[in-house]
């Protein structure tokens, strides 16, 4: 292989490390049950094209968001011990080129909702902003967490609306689902630095209730997407496959709880990207198998 080749697929693995390419994992799977919802549920043609533009657009403002995000606390990364070795800090990534490539990625979720309708393109804009603001939020709000919830939790009613063009219910159930889970297991993340983030004068709920009171919200957020998961089922009258998704599903939320403690930290990337990993695709899997069979 040649230098150039090597030296290329070292930027792209750089890249991909910036965006933190594999928790895509955490949204993806949301979008296939919108899809699905939308292709078995309400019974619309399945089209291949569709599916690859939506997967497209997951990619595009994903990559977007976590670039910005990457970008925009540089100098706070270069600060914090646990992320000071991150790819702009570290001087991996230049932070120019950074920026070049969210608008390059939002550019490319854009021309891409257009040529899957109008009312996705439309809506566009209105995606960006959220996920983009999010960066901004730590700077002035501990509900920061549910503003990057929020963000997520556009996957699934963004890949329903793309097949569909029009809202319901039942989509509208699973983004609540990812909102409030996402915002949970967020939390639980940031304990990490509640300590950095008060002398930094950053917001978060660890850094406003401490480890005891944030876990304690993160609870009960995990309880109302329990309820939801519950909610969704009985709406959309989901046979015996879905509860058993939902059920391993809320067993790994439950989980990831017991692993994590106010005065034991120590496993708070298990609980947040082996347990939630899991958690998305055997629930993604079993509610689309229920749609299917």
């Amino acid at each position: 292989m040649s230098t150039a080749n090597i030296t290329t697929m070292q930027k792209v693995k750089d890249y991909l490390s910036l965006v933190k390419f594999s928790h895509t994992i955490f949204a993806l799977p949301f979008a296939f049950i919108g899809f699905t919802l939308a292709v078995a549920y309400e019974q619309f043609s399945f089209q291949w094209d569709l599916l690859i533009k939506m997967l497209l657009c997951m990619v595009f403002a994903r990559s977007a968001a976590m670039a910005f995000n990457r970008y925009l606390d540089r100098t706070i990364d270069a600060k914090n011990p646990r992320t000071a070795k991150r790819e702009i800090p570290a001087g991996v990534i230049k932070s120019n080129n950074a920026l070049l490539f969210v608008i390059i990625n939002c550019a490319l979720f854009i021309i891409t909702c257009y040529f899957i309708n109008l009312l996705v393109f439309y809506l566009s804009f209105v995606a960006l902003f959220v996920v983009l603001f999010y960066s901004y939020t730590k700077r002035f709000t501990a509900l920061c967490h549910l503003v990057l919830g929020l963000g997520l939790s556009l996957a699934p009613i963004g890949a329903y609306l793309a097949v569909t063009r029009y809202f319901n219910w039942l989509p509208l159930v699973f983004s609540f689902i990812v909102l409030t889970w996402v915002s949970g297991f967020d939390i639980i993340y940031a304990l990490q630095d509640e300590d950095f983030d008060k002398q930094q004068q950053l917001h978060s709920i660890p850094a406003a209730l401490g480890k005891k009171g944030a876990l304690n919200v993160s609870s009960l957020l995990h309880a109302i997407t329990t309820s939801l998961v519950i909610t969704a089922g009985y709406m959309a009258a989901f046979n015996w496959v879905y509860w058993v998704g939902a059920l391993i599903f809320i067993g790994l939320l439950v989980y990831q709880h017991m692993l994590v403690k106010p005065n034991d930290l120590s496993k708070v990337n298990i609980a947040f990207m082996t347990t939630n990993g899991i958690g998305s695709i055997v629930f993604a899997v079993f509610t689309i198998l229920s749609l299917i069979i």
